[in-house]
């Protein structure tokens, strides 16, 4: 029986911010864990305003990426994505580098 306190161990993650302008990079990034849905997008300012981009993950379909979400590749290739404020907090950053 597993019983007391526990702290989670720590995971190195790969992760990539949606800026709203780097579409190829986040597929590259997903692979098939993501689709699109333009039906709603407008280009303005550089930036696409609307876009739903949404992250295929273990559990289904995430929310709708916002520009400044955090796309995270978990450590079973999974993606899922987090908003920045909830990513700063949880995360710190690395130097070494992740090969998955």
């Amino acid at each position: 029986m597993i019983r007391g306190n526990y702290r989670k161990q720590p995971v190195v993650i790969q992760c990539l911010e949606w800026t709203g302008v780097n579409l190829g990079e986040v597929k590259k990034f997903t692979g098939d864990s993501f689709f699109l849905d333009y039906s709603k997008a407008v280009f303005k300012g550089g930036f696409w305003e609307n876009i739903e981009v949404k992250i295929i993950t273990l559990e289904g379909v995430s929310f709708n990426l916002r520009v400044g979400d955090v796309i995270i590749r978990g450590v079973q290739g999974e993606h899922y994505a987090c908003k920045p404020d909830i990513f700063k907090l949880t995360y710190e950053r690395v130097e070494s580098e992740v090969v998955t």
